[in-house]
């Protein structure tokens, strides 16, 4: 079975979701079992709640907690009871083959470097999220773990992206892109200009040159490369333009009498056409380049997503990802020499 470890006590709404969204996943695979890390009393009083085969959730206590205001690198020193902690180093030690956390941002990338560690030769790991797009999906990366990245850190980015999506999503040959003001190759800040060429050398990638932001959403690309902060603003306003107009369809719908009726006849299409542009769908965004899998759920994450965060780590552990980030590490470094 994959064991998943589970942050039950980070995100907003801990541990309800993070409990509910474990046993959705254990009753959908039987394959997976789940390790629940946070203090026992609380997270085996949720359990209550549920039905779900025993055999498949276990609790691993730990006592303590470290919120999303605190500094993250004296957070995971000193809180070394804490469920980020204590769920990082089931990885570590090969007693749990995923992490999974809604929790503080800054102490998963910081706990995941410190004590997971990185894959020999991995300058960055770099959060990568799926999002939806009009073609299905692209991956973002990376979207909040490096905000002042190197032309190297991109290129590596691209690469560990393009295994990710070809391994896990099943697309062949994913077109890479990265992310610029203009499709011209002159154009961009010096990030860019100087990370260009470096991806058009790239012989292992599929580079198809610069994407503006407009075309993301049309699924101009498979892989979307970018530095950290670029990331986490295109990232934050997908998901509140997206909320924003569902909001809007939805009271439109039920403005009269009449948009009441014809909402009636849409909604089953509707419903199917927002589930999938729904990022909750896609899970988390794993951090790349590590020894383990990590995955950073939304701090805001219910049920549903922290169920397909749990589901995306059967898919990522089953193409042994970190084991072709590794091969193809090694080949570059061999063509150098």
């Amino acid at each position: 079975m994959i064991k998943v470890a589970v942050d039950a006590m980070g995100g907003d709404y801990a541990p309800v979701e993070m409990v509910a969204g474990a046993v959705e996943a254990v009753n959908a695979n039987k394959e997976v079992q789940v390790l629940l890390v946070g203090q026992e009393h609380i997270v085996s009083e949720e359990l209550k709640k549920h039905t779900f085969q025993k055999d498949q959730i276990q609790i691993v206590n730990a006592s303590e907690v470290i919120e999303t205001d605190e500094p993250p690198v004296n957070a995971i020193r000193k809180k070394k009871d804490s469920s980020i902690v204590v769920g990082m180093n089931l990885v570590k030690q090969k007693e749990a083959d995923a992490f999974v956390s809604a929790g503080s941002s800054g102490a998963i990338l910081v706990g995941g470097q410190v004590i997971v560690g990185r894959i020999r030769g991995v300058e960055r790991p770099p959060l990568a999220p799926l999002i939806p797009t009009e073609n299905g999906v692209s991956l973002l990366i990376d979207c909040g773990a490096n905000v002042d990245a190197r032309p190297s850190h991109l290129v590596q980015f691209a690469r560990m992206g393009s295994l990710y999506m070809e391994h896990v999503v099943g697309i062949k040959n994913p077109r890479v892109a990265i992310v610029n003001i203009g499709a011209e190759e002159e154009k961009g800040n010096a990030l860019v200009k100087e990370t260009f060429p470096l991806l058009k050398e790239c012989k292992d990638i599929h580079f198809t040159g610069s994407i503006e932001a407009r075309e993301i959403p049309h699924g101009g690309a498979d892989v979307i490369v970018c530095e950290a902060f670029v990331g986490n603003v295109i990232l934050k306003l997908y998901e509140g333009v997206g909320a924003t107009l569902i909001d809007k369809v939805k009271r439109g719908m039920m403005g009269s009498l009449r948009s009441k009726i014809g909402a009636l006849l849409v909604k089953p299409a509707l419903k199917e056409s927002l589930k999938s542009f729904d990022a909750s769908q896609h899970g988390g965004a794993p951090l790349l380049g590590l020894n383990g899998l990590v995955v950073k759920t939304h701090g805001n994450s219910k049920a549903t997503e922290v169920k397909n965060s749990i589901l995306q780590c059967v898919t990522f552990k089953e193409q042994g990802i970190n084991d072709k980030i590794r091969e193809s590490l090694k080949k570059n470094d061999e063509s150098q020499e």
